[in-house]
């Protein structure tokens, strides 16, 4: 080729071909859907405290209960930051939990446990 037809065709402005890294080409898109998941992620969250936050307030004498290390019990009393379970009917045990290791309300009445 002659020298003076490859200066023309360089100055002609064809585009000079650069491969970049393709994974630069994903950065935004990998950023948005990180973005996302924190997003959703805060909201379920939220979403749990409050549910968490009314079944304390709900709590009540007779709920039947389990605690996050799976003992199961009958509610006493409930105090601001404890609940006492009676965990045995025949030897009358009774524990204190903080109401923050109740994991779920069993059930909402009275227990069957006598009969």
């Amino acid at each position: 080729m002659n020298p003076l037809v490859a200066t023309i065709a360089q100055t002609q402005g064809t585009p000079p071909t650069s491969q970049g890294n393709p994974m630069l080409m994903f950065l935004p898109l990998m950023a948005a859907m990180i973005v996302f998941m924190l997003l959703s992620s805060r909201s379920q969250r939220k979403r749990q405290e409050r549910e968490r936050t009314e079944m304390y307030a709900k709590m009540t004498k007779n709920h039947r209960v389990q605690t996050v290390g799976g003992v199961i019990g009958t509610v006493i009393s409930v105090k601001d930051n404890e609940v006492v379970l009676k965990v045995d009917e025949s030897t009358n045990t009774k524990m204190t939990f903080l109401k923050s290791a109740v994991q779920r309300i069993i059930t909402d009445g009275p227990s069957d446990e006598g009969k």
